[in-house]
This record gives structure tokens, sequence and C-alpha cells, in this order.
């Protein structure tokens, strides 16, 4: 009796890393998520939590059983219980896995939209710099922009000094400087941003 307890609590002890393994993968999705979002500019640290620990769950519950049966295919002297802890250990470090290369693979993208932004600032300031009414031009450094289509298409805008009034332009990165810049109006980009949505 004594010698299958022990067998038993060995089993248990090898194939108990399911739980630990998600709490783990918890920490680990929201600091990958967090630093390197698979969507979008950023993510903060809930957020990428609540994604990850939602797909570790799904993939528990669903990866779970199909994965012991194989593992007890190529394993059958393990315990089904030790079976089912193992596949779901591995769905969860999958997961973290795909997220983590997710995330990787879109940073570039990230950085290209960033580059295209602080380029299409660029241009903004220079057409406003030499053609917007004086009062604008005066704040020329406090640009609001708003992306369009990031990447590709923005609209810039330069607060006037004494009224609510802006001047704005939108920029298209993919032209030629000298066609890329047009004026687009007074309307804030708040404003403009709440119509667009």
């Amino acid at each position: 009796m004594d010698r299958a307890w022990l067998a038993r609590m060995r089993w248990r002890r090898r194939g108990a890393w399911l739980w630990p393994a998600f709490a783990g993968a918890f920490i680990a999705d929201a600091v990958i998520g967090h630093i390197w979002p698979p969507v979008g500019e950023t993510q903060t640290l809930v957020g990428a939590a609540l994604i990850g620990c939602f797909l570790n769950l799904i993939a528990v519950v669903l990866l779970r059983t199909p994965g012991a049966a194989l593992i007890r295919r190529l394993r059958p002297d393990l315990p089904r219980v030790v079976a089912r802890d193992y596949a779901g250990t591995i769905a969860i470090s999958l997961i973290t896995a795909g997220l983590l290369i997710v995330g990787l693979a879109h940073r570039s993208t990230i950085i290209a939209n960033r580059r295209a932004m602080n380029d299409a600032i660029a241009r903004a300031q220079a057409f406003i710099g030499d053609r917007a009414p004086a009062e604008f031009r005066r704040n020329i450094a406090h640009v609001d922009t708003f992306a369009i289509e990031p990447g590709r298409i923005y609209r810039t805008c330069v607060p006037g000094q004494a009224t609510r009034r802006t001047y704005c332009v939108i920029v298209k990165t993919k032209m030629p400087f000298a066609q890329s810049v047009s004026f687009a109006g007074y309307e804030p980009n708040a404003d403009f941003a709440a119509g667009a949505g």
C-alpha cells in the first residue's frame, strides 16, 4: 500500500506542472504583450495579461485532452492525469511562444509607422512654417498628429495663439515631398478623430 501511494505521489509531482506553468505564463504573457504588442502601437500590462490568460485558458480547455491522448500513444506508461498536465503545460508554452513570435514580428511594423509619423511631422512643419498664417507659425513646435492610415496618411495640426482654431494639413508619406502635404482646414484633431470614429 505504501509503495503504491509513493508511486502515485511521484507521478503527481512529475506531472503537476500545469498550474505553476499557467501562473508563470500569466506573468510572461503580460510582459511580452506590453513590451512587444501583437497588434497596435502599445498595450497595457493588464490588457496583455488578460489576453494571455484568455488564450491560455482556451488552450488548456481545447488542447489538453487531445494532447494527452497523443502523449499517451508515445508514452503508454504515463497515467492519464500526468499526460493531461503535460499536454496542458505544452499548450500554455506554445501560446507564450506564439505571443512572443507575433509580437517580435509586429515590432518592425511599429518601428516603420513611427518613422513614417516622424517624417509626416517634419513635412507638416515645413509646410506650415512656409504657408500658414503667422499665429500658427509661432506654435510650429506644438504639433498634434493623428494617424488616418498608419504608415501612410497623417493629419497634423498646429494650435493658434489666441483662438481654439488649429491649422491642419494632411500628409501622405508615400508621395514625393513637394506633393505630399495639403491644407486640411481648422478643425482640431480631437474633433476630427471623434467624427472619424
